[in-house]
């Protein structure tokens, strides 16, 4: 099994010279189910810049040593308004008032050993730090039907739910990706799940 040696908040400069491993871990860990992403790294690099772009955003690093083996990634949600502030239309809750935990993505070789409650600790304690008292993340949703799933998969909700997060319920975003099987981009609801902090 291998082994994670470290896990650590980076922003500033470290955050900014990390990006691009961050960028080749979403391809790798997203092309797996639920997600089926076939990404690239032009595209990686191009929706990474707003982490470069805010001085308030944080990337959560699991290292194996000196390589980078994991990441999570947070920020204010209204650094992000243009993507979600329609599914936040309705819920009574502003972007100012919610810190974003986007992604997390792991190498599966190094999963299930609480890399990934390091994860939220980290981003909610910045987020803390920053003054926010909520926190938000989405994931997509897929048809149980779907003819891609494995039938060995589990939802990850047991794990949001004991870390205090909850559906909010209608706020649902969209964003299209191009799946593993098919030859165009199409659109996927991710569910927002929120915690008060």
């Amino acid at each position: 099994m291998a082994e994670v040696t470290e896990v650590r908040a980076l922003t500033g400069v470290a955050l900014d010279a990390a990006l691009d491993d961050v960028a080749r871990l979403r391809i790798a860990v997203f092309r797996a189910w639920p997600y089926l992403y076939d990404g690239d790294l032009d595209y990686e690099r191009k929706y990474l810049q707003a982490y470069r772009n805010s001085d308030r955003a944080i990337v959560v690093g699991a290292f194996d040593g000196d390589r980078l083996i994991g990441a999570s990634t947070g920020m204010p949600l209204a650094d992000h308004a243009d993507d979600f502030g329609a599914a936040f239309e309705g819920t009574g809750l502003t972007l100012e008032e919610v810190f974003y935990c986007a992604e997390s993505v792991l190498l599966p070789e190094y999963r299930g050993h609480g890399v990934g409650h390091r994860f939220f600790d980290l981003r909610e304690g910045h987020a803390r730090a920053l003054g926010f008292a909520k926190c938000a993340f989405c994931g997509v949703q897929r048809p149980a039907d779907h003819p891609l799933k494995p039938e060995s998969y589990r939802p990850l909700d047991a794990f949001w739910r004991a870390r205090g997060y909850e559906k909010l319920p209608g706020a649902v975003a969209h964003f299209s990706w191009k799946d593993l099987d098919q030859d165009h981009e199409t659109d996927k609801p991710l569910q927002f799940w929120l915690r008060e902090l």
